[in-house]
């Protein structure tokens, strides 16, 4: 019996050596499609696309008229972008040459966002000093919230009164007091 076990495990042993040593069968091909009509068969394959061309920016020309922006702020006042609203005796309302002049001051004040403007309220020398400080600080509030009205932020406008202290005209007849019944305006910071 020992003998018959011992055949059989050699026998075995074979089997399993030679099934483990067969070659494996190599893939099939699959036949290839043909090439494109047109095509010249073993050309060199297509050139790679041409990368996107990006536009260059441009950048925008400075305005040469522009020069406000870049005069110092005592300049500036000097010669004063800003128009004067007057008013009419002993009156604190804006007509309609005020009006005018305050919308083209807005407009200004929006293209320099970063001015800090004060409106100086002014009276003429007709009465007391007391009165004519309140008739201008009435002036300039007037002047200041019409501005703020057309878009004007209110943290860049201050007021302050003069009264009759600081007259444009130095005359004392109509003509110069309609002259010194305004509100001026001066850019303190920009």
């Amino acid at each position: 019996m020992r003998q018959r076990r011992f055949v059989l495990a050699m026998a075995l042993m074979t089997v399993i050596a030679v099934g483990g040593c067969g070659k494996k069968k190599p893939p099939v091909a699959r036949p290839t499609s043909p090439p494109p009509a047109g095509t010249a068969t073993g050309s060199r394959p297509p050139a790679p696309p041409e990368p996107v061309r990006e536009p260059v920016p441009v950048p925008a020309e400075p305005i040469a008229s522009d020069t406000l922006s870049t005069t110092d702020i005592d300049t500036l006042n000097r010669n004063s972008p800003f128009q004067p609203v007057f008013y009419g005796y002993d009156q604190d309302t804006i007509d309609a040459a005020g009006q005018q002049a305050l919308n083209a001051n807005a407009a200004l004040m929006k293209k320099y966002p970063t001015w800090i403007v004060t409106i100086e309220g002014h009276s003429d020398e007709r009465g007391t000093a007391e009165y004519n400080l309140a008739l201008g600080e009435r002036r300039a509030l007037t002047a200041r919230n019409y501005l703020v009205s057309l878009g004007v932020p209110a943290d860049r406008l201050r007021t302050v009164s003069y009264g009759k202290e600081f007259p444009f005209e130095p005359g004392h007849d109509e003509g110069s007091w309609s002259k010194n019944r305004r509100a001026h305006f001066v850019v303190t910071s920009k």
